[in-house]
């Protein structure tokens, strides 16, 4: 169940959550990491570890979705302090582009200059199969065109300006990294363009077909917003999706996908993400 929408939070309110977090552990955090739906054992990965349920947390929000666990785990992993989010909330499940966002400023207060994202997205390039990665280059903000945008409101000044660019919302440096890591691990890393719709339905064929006419290589239902705050806020991001299922473009196809397909697809991609992150982290100064 969520909570109501809440469209504004001060300045205030997320000093009050980074606060709390810094009275629960020891560690300070560097890098970010967001999981996506079924890659919430990567977090188990992380050593010396202090877990804080969301639902503990001032104004943070929390999933019901199945595949995400719902907690903080801050430790350390290949030679980096990440504090890493244990699933993430959704714009469908009820809640504002604000609260959905809440996390990553929290996260820069408390002194994250990194942000890794990461995400079960739709397969819409052909040449993808179901178990690839895909380093993000570039996105599609349908929710965001239609008019909900997570910077919507009052702008907060301390974390950023106005009208933040969006003409590089992933670092270059980063993506380097990732095909070097990708190459010295013998991993294939697709790259392209995710579409972020809102969900929850699956799309139609004739959605897919759309989505692929105009340079989508991926589709799903999160990341971007969180993107865009990280920007608002001088955070360096990266994104990488794991493809856990082939979108159907034909109605007489037959197929289906479900939540089940992706969530099973997912745990079978976490060794590789996770091979391939540590050694991603290896080459973040």
């Amino acid at each position: 169940m969520t909570t109501p929408q809440k469209d504004v939070f001060t300045y205030a309110d997320y000093q009050a959550a980074a606060d709390f977090i810094r009275g629960k552990t020891e560690h300070q955090p560097e890098i970010g990491l967001i999981l996506g739906s079924g890659l919430s054992p990567l977090a188990d990965e992380l050593e010396a570890a202090d877990a804080i349920p969301y639902q503990e947390i001032p104004n943070f929000p929390h999933s019901g979705v199945v595949g995400h666990a719902g907690r903080l785990v801050i430790g350390r992993l290949a030679g980096h302090t990440l504090i890493t989010m244990q699933g993430r909330s959704h714009f469908y499940e009820g809640y504002s582009q604000q609260q959905i966002t809440f996390p990553v400023r929290v996260m820069q207060l408390l002194g994250v200059k990194t942000l890794i994202v990461t995400n079960a997205a739709g397969g819409i390039n052909t040449g993808f199969r179901a178990g690839d990665l895909m380093l993000i280059v570039d996105h599609l903000n349908f929710v965001g065109i239609s008019g909900s945008n997570p910077l919507r409101g009052p702008n907060l000044a301390e974390f950023g300006d106005r009208f933040p660019s969006m003409a590089q919302p992933y670092s270059l440096t980063l993506g380097g990294l990732a095909r070097q890591a990708a190459h010295e691990v013998g991993l294939t890393l697709q790259e392209g363009v995710y579409a972020y719709v809102a969900g929850p339905s699956f799309e139609t064929p004739a959605e897919i077909r759309f989505l692929s006419a105009i340079g989508a290589d991926a589709v799903g239902m999160s990341t971007v917003p969180e993107v865009i705050v990280a920007n608002h806020c001088g955070l360096e991001v990266m994104g990488l999706s794991t493809i856990t299922n082939v979108t159907i473009r034909e109605l007489q196809s037959g197929l289906e996908t479900s939540h089940e397909e992706v969530l099973e697809t997912g745990k079978k991609i976490v060794p590789q993400l996770i091979q391939l992150l540590k050694e991603i982290l290896k080459k973040i100064e």
